[in-house]
């Protein structure tokens, strides 16, 4: 028996394995379906797509998406420990203020701005020191890149030439202009949640337990109370039971997925699948959301991009014995925020710029030297949903992402391409860029350009909201993320968010954990008192 379970060791379920067990008297469990975080390629940045469709990865699939063209988009998923942190692109975004104080005036109260940001301070390291917007000393280390190709700099050199502002922190007063994305590595290798939150405590808190390739497959309820969870490890079924709560940490695939499984989420569904309802909640599953992004990419006119520079002995050497060089790269190392209408209150896309090819997640890209400009659609107006083909656990779930559903979508990812265009013609890029490889100058009109959307557009890794905080009928999880008619039972992860930040969602998911985890520690010392009294009346 332990005070707490936790399903899956992410970004946010190390989190909370870390702040839980801070108090020695408090016992957690810890379930990762993946296993270990060794392998080479967590640590060198410039190889996580390397761990693309290998072990580590879930390697998830949408269903045929009808604006796509019906494609099935793929989407890694990090499945070992540190979830998605271990292999991701490393990118520090925090979001717009306007995504915060949006999800308070929703009805979240505590989640403004201003809630959030001393928890996004409490988990930072910043490298360039504290500020008003930044905190030292916390488990996640975020760094200046050591290592920025020419093509990158020129970029953001091209962007101030637009007319963008030239922006050294997306993060700080302001998220608008083009600049170098912060990262989170440390000395020039990943940092991600695993390595910042429970490397350093792993072994040496007996209060916390970690089991790997443990597969979640069922909350376990006792009527409508969560008390365990059934799980997979080598073959063989086992359960943990929870004293006080059970939290899912399995993101926005996972999470909604093991819900359903267990009894939890729209009752029509469940009983399609055949399985028993628990609690009739309609928005499990519902309300995803994702940042589609698209390319437009020119071969290089000189042979400085990151095009063949893992089989160079001196990148390597570099980084084996000083940690910098191309190894250190996260691919998409500059971007930046833009309106793309003066009335907005908040940046609508967003550009990752590489001095690379991303074609087909890097599996696709022609052999030789180019960069690329990827308009990013960060506030889509498109939702779609997770679900269950069957009511075997171990199979993958049903995503139906809907992406560019909305015709506002797929326009503003075409305007981002006309930008990505403009602002490769001027000098700062144009010493660089050779023939335009994608989509090709011979696509120029809107509906030509829109038709390379729905052909090429994928996912940029940051699915979202599939078990929304709130208190509509749609909502899964209050706003101290309990899950709504039920007990015991808190989602914490990406999923949680009513609307998907404008930006990366690795940091975001970070804060969220953070929150929750003094969430969890006041909520337990308001039951303790509670009972308290109760004992003290009954005397």
């Amino acid at each position: 028996m332990y005070d707490y379970v936790i399903v899956g060791a992410g970004s946010a379920g190390c989190v909370l394995a870390n702040r839980l067990t801070e108090d020695p008297k408090i016992t957690v469990l810890l379930l990762e379906a993946g296993g270990e975080d060794n392998r080479r390629e967590v640590a060198a940045p410039a190889a996580f797509s390397q761990l693309f469709k290998t072990e580590v990865d879930w390697a998830f699939y949408t269903e045929p998406q009808h604006h796509l063209k019906d494609r099935k988009l793929y989407w890694p998923r990090g499945k070992m420990l540190g979830g998605s942190s271990s292999i991701n692109a490393m990118i520090y975004i925090r979001g717009h203020r306007a995504d915060y104080d949006g999800w308070r005036d929703l009805g979240n109260a505590g989640w403004g701005y201003d809630d959030v940001l001393p928890y996004f301070k409490k988990a930072q390291n910043q490298e360039r020191g504290a500020s008003e917007y930044h905190g030292v000393g916390g488990p996640l280390n975020v760094a200046d890149q050591r290592s920025v190709n020419p093509i990158s700099q020129a970029f953001v050199d091209a962007g101030v030439g637009m007319g963008w502002a030239r922006n050294p922190d997306f993060n700080g007063a302001s998220q608008e202009g083009v600049g170098l994305y912060q990262v989170t590595q440390k000395g020039g290798t990943r940092n991600s949640a695993a390595r910042g939150y429970l490397h350093p405590i792993r072994g040496k808190r007996p209060n916390l337990t970690v089991q790997i390739n443990a597969h979640a497959t069922r909350v376990l309820f006792e009527g409508t109370r969560a008390v365990g969870v059934a799980y997979t490890q080598n073959g063989t079924s086992q359960e943990a039971k929870a004293s006080r709560e059970v939290i899912l940490c399995g993101g926005a695939i996972n999470s909604p997925q093991l819900l359903l499984l267990s009894g939890v989420g729209p009752s029509d569904h469940l009983k399609d699948v055949g399985i028993e309802v628990v609690h009739n909640l309609p928005g499990v599953g519902h309300n995803l959301q994702d940042h589609p992004a698209v390319g437009v990419g020119w071969f290089s006119t000189q042979p400085i991009t990151l095009m063949g520079a893992d089989k160079k002995i001196g990148n390597v050497l570099n980084f084996l014995l000083f940690k910098k060089g191309p190894f250190t790269s996260v691919i998409a190392e500059a971007g930046g925020f833009l309106k793309t209408k003066p009335d907005l209150d908040a940046p609508d896309l967003q550009f990752h710029v590489a001095p690379a090819f991303f074609v087909e997640h890097g599996a696709g890209n022609p052999d030789r030297h180019g960069f690329t400009i990827g308009p990013t659609l960060i506030h889509p107006e498109s939702r779609g949903h997770i679900g269950l083909h069957s009511k075997d656990p171990l199979a993958p779930p049903l995503i139906q992402a809907n992406y560019l559903a909305h015709k506002a979508d797929v326009e503003l990812l075409v305007t981002g391409l006309k930008l990505g265009r403009q602002v490769a013609q001027l000098p700062p890029l144009a010493q660089y860029r050779g023939e335009e490889f994608l989509p090709g100058a011979q696509v120029q009109t809107d509906e030509e350009l829109e038709a390379y959307v729905r052909e090429k557009a994928e996912t940029l890794y940051h699915p979202t909201s599939s078990c929304k905080m709130g208190h509509d009928k749609m909502a899964v999880v209050d706003t101290r993320l309990r899950v709504h008619g039920v007990q015991g039972l808190r989602v914490v992860d990406a999923s949680i968010m009513p609307v998907v930040v404008r930006g990366n969602t690795n940091a975001p998911t970070i804060m969220i954990a953070e929150k929750a985890a003094d969430m969890i520690k006041q909520d337990a010392a308001a039951a303790v008192a509670t009972a308290e009294v109760k004992a003290t009346a009954s005397d």
